[in-house]
Order: C-alpha cells, then sequence, then structure tokens
C-alpha cells in the first residue's frame, strides 16, 4: 500500500508545473484541488479520492493519467468558449 506521503508526491510530481493542494474528508477520502501557483486560478477539484484504491504505483499513475485526461479537455473547452 501507498503511503499518503507517496501518493501526494507522485501527484504533485504529475501536474507540475501547476500545484496542488489536499484535504482529508471525515470519511479518510481526499479531496484535491489543481492550481495555477501564480494567479490561484483553480484548474481542477476532485473529491472523494479514496486511498485504498490506490494501492499501488500503477494505480495512482492511472488515475494522474486521467485526471490529466480531465483537465486537458477542461482547457480545451475553455479555449473554445473564449
Amino acid at each position: 500500500m501507498i503511503s499518503q506521503a507517496q501518493l501526494r508526491r507522485y501527484i504533485e510530481q504529475g501536474f507540475a508545473p501547476l500545484a496542488c493542494a489536499f484535504s482529508t474528508g471525515s470519511d479518510s477520502t481526499l479531496t484535491l484541488r489543481v492550481f495555477e501557483p501564480e494567479s490561484g486560478r483553480v484548474d481542477l477539484v476532485v473529491t472523494g479520492i479514496d486511498p485504498r484504491t490506490l494501492a499501488t504505483e500503477a494505480d495512482v499513475l492511472a488515475m494522474i493519467e486521467e485526471l490529466l485526461y480531465e483537465l486537458r479537455s477542461n482547457s480545451i473547452s475553455l479555449v473554445h468558449l473564449s
């Protein structure tokens, strides 16, 4: 099982150069906020991440890839709306 410190490190590295903030809910799930560090603009918020489902490095990397895809998709949509 991956520790929360390792999980956070993988996620922060995966989203660099964006910054990440984490909070833990009363049910032990994580909320991840991905933001632009200089402006503070929030690009992605994910709630209900169950760390127990992220038992291996492969699990974590798959989640990061999925969230990066979502982030890129949202960014493209925002560009088209401008």
